[in-house]
């Protein structure tokens, strides 16, 4: 999911370079909504992981 958020974002970079607005705002607030979504259950996982205290297989 970050992947995603970083193309988006790299798409509206490159929208706002060539002048299109529009596309360029649209992609970045998809960008930042799949961050924050991303940061989310990133953090719900920690918590998961923290709270089941389970330790990385080798």
């Amino acid at each position: 999911m970050l992947g995603w958020a970083l193309t988006f974002l790299v798409i509206a970079l490159i929208a706002a370079v060539f002048g299109f607005g529009g596309i360029a705002s649209a992609s970045a607030g998809i960008a930042q909504i799949l961050f924050f979504v991303f940061l989310v259950l990133f953090v719900v996982a920690l918590i998961v992981r923290a709270m089941r205290g389970s330790t990385p297989q080798r």
